[in-house]
């Protein structure tokens, strides 16, 4: 019998989430088995194939034996460490459970319900869930060149506008904002409107007029950079990332940040990831190599990518016959190959592919090689 008296009372269908929440589908992750195959070649999440920097394994290795301490929750190793790399105040740096979930904290920190919050096309898909979450107004913003459009942007200001979400480069395209174009941007935007800077991918990028949006933050309050460690560096399983931005950004992130948002091994290897240069600068010469290889190899075999900086491609296929990008998924999940098909957000009929290692990226060419004479 139960005990609980309002248990008549109450239908279990009524307890149900906010309405904001009702109107999300959970996030899709990248698959990682590909059937009768023990070990498939992943190339759906974007990870790093060279992995971490040696010096980051053996200091996250260290913090065995401190796993009963809480880590330092002011952050000051790992926040001086990227302030040296980057030339960058360290006071001006927060670090957390990954990029996005800095990005959360801003919005909870900004936004209100009501608020416009405009978001370009392919910036990260967490960000307008947050928004959601908090009851703003989402406002798209399309990419027709596959990359943040300014004037997109500009065109869907208003008085309730109070951020705007871009990635450079962007996800899935790779594609990037060109540095006169976010001058553009940060000239024209209201100062009391917060633009939000993914870099998930900017550590990759080589390209001379790419912004990597640190020097904004100096001339701009309202400009805060985002950036991951999951990528280039190779931590994607410790999820750690950090924020820079002017102090009146920073400083009410501070106060609602849980004590240890970032783990004692995340800290510890962040910090000796972003010290390696010559790992990073390893990872970075294997994808711009890697990059041009495969856009050659498949140009030969009658395939394009977008324009991509990232550690992905994008590849287009026709609409129709034989070579469409559902049968090229279906022929390389056969081989072992695991690619991300793009079906949420995106130029439709394309697949997204990670830059692996060297067996895996010849292995993906020589099986779309034999998908297009099939």
């Amino acid at each position: 019998m139960s005990t609980n008296k309002y248990s008549d009372e109450v239908d279990v269908a009524e307890i149900l989430p906010n309405e904001p929440v009702r109107s999300l589908a959970p996030y899709k992750q990248g698959k990682s088995e590909a059937a009768g195959h023990a070990d498939p070649i992943k190339v759906s999440s974007n990870e790093s194939p060279l992995g971490a920097s040696p010096r980051a394994l053996e200091a996250y290795q260290k913090t065995g034996e401190s796993l009963f301490r809480y880590p330092n929750g002011a952050q000051t190793e790992l926040r001086n460490a990227i302030g040296e790399v980057f030339d960058l105040n360290p006071d001006q740096i927060v670090c957390g459970n990954g990029s996005e979930e800095l990005q959360s904290l801003l919005i909870r920190a900004f936004v209100s319900p009501g608020d416009e919050v405009i978001v370009s096309e392919h910036a990260f898909v967490m960000a307008r869930i947050h928004a959601t979450v908090q009851g703003a107004k989402i406002v798209d913003a399309p990419e027709p060149k596959h990359r943040t459009d300014v004037d997109e942007i500009l065109s869907r200001l208003t008085p309730s506008t109070r951020m705007v979400v871009l990635a450079s480069p962007n996800n899935p395209v790779g594609n990037y904002l060109p540095k006169r174009e976010f001058d553009r941007l940060v000239q024209t935007v209201p100062p009391n409107v917060i633009i939000v800077y993914d870099g998930a991918y900017a550590d990759f990028v080589v390209e001379p007029d790419f912004a990597h949006g640190f020097d904004y933050v100096g001339k701009y309050r309202n400009v805060v950079v985002t950036r991951t460690f999951s990528k280039l560096y190779g931590l994607a399983g410790l999820r750690i990332g950090w924020m820079y931005g002017d102090m009146s950004l920073i400083e009410p992130v501070q106060r609602i940040r849980t004590p240890f948002n970032a783990n004692i091994a995340a800290l510890a290897a962040a910090e000796a990831a972003v010290r390696d240069l010559d790992h990073t600068k390893l990872v970075r010469d294997h994808n711009t190599k890697w990059l041009k290889r495969i856009r050659e190899g498949l140009e030969q075999i009658g395939l394009e990518i977008y324009p991509t900086v990232a550690n992905f491609y994008l590849i287009e296929f026709p609409d129709s016959g034989p070579n469409t990008a559902q049968n090229a998924y279906q022929f390389l999940m056969q081989r072992g190959i695991i690619p991300r098909p793009v079906n949420a957000g995106g130029p439709s009929g394309s697949l997204r592919i990670t830059v692996g290692l060297d067996h895996e990226n010849e292995a993906v060419l020589n099986a779309l090689t034999q998908f297009m004479k099939s």
